[in-house]
């Protein structure tokens, strides 16, 4: 016990440096979100994905103070990415809507009850922006139609924004 107490302390002041991180992060992903005006379920997916990345470090950080070395701590990830890879094929496609999802989150270019056109040159859309997910993004065109659309190609795609956009969405 005596020859780990230095571990012990390092991990006690690592978690809770984790949990001041993850108030204060949550807090600020909060009042970004009011100010941006969009919706509490982005606002709460948002604050997961971050919370699980916050987690993801902190636990390497715990193993390397638990003496792992940094290489092998790669190795182990390369192996559980590749695990992870073959069991779910579009796992890269997964991170890239996820990734996209955050940018619109806190770029907002985009916000629920905005009337957009995706301009494409075989299909242009006129719809309403019904729902931002973290994987999708759910449009609703004038025919009533229901259109569901992977984050990262709503953003890849040019998208102008109409000028009747709601007050207060």
């Amino acid at each position: 016990m005596e020859g780990y107490i230095t571990q012990i302390i390092a991990t006690v002041v690592t978690l809770v440096l984790l949990y001041i991180t993850r108030f204060v992060i949550s807090k600020l992903v909060v009042r970004y979100g009011h100010i941006l005006q969009v919706s509490e379920l982005r606002t709460l997916q948002t604050k997961q994905v971050i919370s699980t990345l916050l987690n993801i470090v902190f636990v390497f950080i715990i193993a390397i103070i638990w003496g792992v070395e940094p290489h092998n701590l790669l190795i182990g990830l390369s192996s559980i990415f590749a695990v992870i890879g073959v069991a779910m094929f579009a796992q890269w496609s997964i991170l890239s809507n996820i990734t996209a999802g955050i940018i619109m989150f806190f770029t907002a270019p985009f916000r629920i009850g905005d009337r957009i056109r995706i301009i494409d040159k075989d299909i242009p859309i006129d719809a309403v922006i019904e729902n931002i997910h973290t994987f999708y993004t759910h449009i609703r065109t004038d025919d009533d139609e229901l259109i569901v659309l992977p984050n990262s190609l709503f953003l890849q795609k040019i998208v102008s924004i109409k000028k009747d956009r709601k007050v207060g969405q």
